[in-house]
């Protein structure tokens, strides 16, 4: 009852010296986001902002103030923490608890895609992963993520299609994630948590959520445009599809080479004299 009539409170044009902790104490319920995404907002808060500025009152939080919480952490760290305060400050002005957002005012900070990070699907065939082989396959495939795949059942695979509806944890992470991708692979029930995929792929140095890459990939060397992948993969976003699309792995670089040698032909002077070098 107290955070419901807090709630109404907010509701009124003009109220001001409202400290930014009990306003977004009061506001995270009436988010209309996933449960889990309400779970990694209030976590992000709580480690990256509360701290800071989480005792100012709002409307006198500044660009600066929030640029300071930032400034100490790691690129996707602070894109999350700043995705956050948006959002916090996007309700407060919304309800003209202030007139400007301090945080709309700050750049995104640009998440770069290591293509270290991620195995190629010639490099996933010649590893064996014992009994999560065809798991790690399928994911790889199909480029679901793992709440995505743990919500799958035998039904869900029909049509020579895979049709994503849901997540383990409710709904897809957005609208863009309900979707229905080609059949690649055979499917088998995943387990709830992904703690023994994740075992397995450790020693290579990649992580579940890696296999997503593994997928874009597979779908850029196969020639899908990048509009088309960005569907297949659930993303609300093509530009985020298209920073894992514009990543370039040395063999690429090679390709290239060989691709502009034919097109010049084998008897161009140019290539007797890379010949020495």
């Amino acid at each position: 009852m107290k955070v419901l009539t807090t709630f109404y409170f907010f509701l009124t044009k003009g109220v001001l010296n409202v400290l930014l902790d009990v306003f977004a104490e009061t506001i995270w319920p009436y988010l209309a986001i996933t449960e889990k995404t309400r779970k990694n907002y209030l976590g992000a808060y709580k480690r990256h902002l509360s701290d800071t500025i989480g005792k100012s009152h709002i409307e006198k939080i500044s660009k600066a103030d929030i640029l300071n919480s930032l400034d100490s952490l790691p690129p996707q760290t602070k894109y999350q923490t700043l995705m956050v305060a948006r959002v916090l400050f996007r309700e407060a002005l919304n309800r003209e608890q202030i007139e400007i957002s301090p945080a709309g005012l700050i750049k995104a900070p640009k998440i770069s895609v290591d293509p270290s990070k991620f195995l190629i699907w010639e490099d996933l065939c010649e590893i064996h992963f014992g009994s999560q082989t065809r798991r790690i396959h399928f994911l790889a495939l199909h480029g679901l993520r793992y709440g995505e795949a743990a919500a799958l059942t035998d039904a869900d695979i029909r049509d020579q299609r895979v049709h994503i509806t849901k997540s383990i944890h409710g709904k897809t992470k957005s609208m863009a994630g309900v979707r229905a991708v080609p059949l690649m692979s055979e499917f088998e029930p995943f387990a709830k948590y992904q703690n023994t995929i994740a075992a397995r792929l450790k020693p290579y140095g990649v992580t579940v959520h890696s296999l997503r890459k593994t997928y874009a990939y597979m779908l850029k060397s196969a020639g899908v445009h990048v509009t088309t992948a960005s569907k297949l993969m659930g993303h609300s976003n093509p530009l985020i599809t298209m920073k894992i699309y514009t990543a370039v792995l040395d063999n690429e670089i090679e390709k290239s080479g060989d691709a502009l040698w034919k097109y010049m032909g084998t008897q161009s002077p140019a290539r007797s004299f890379v010949a020495k070098k």
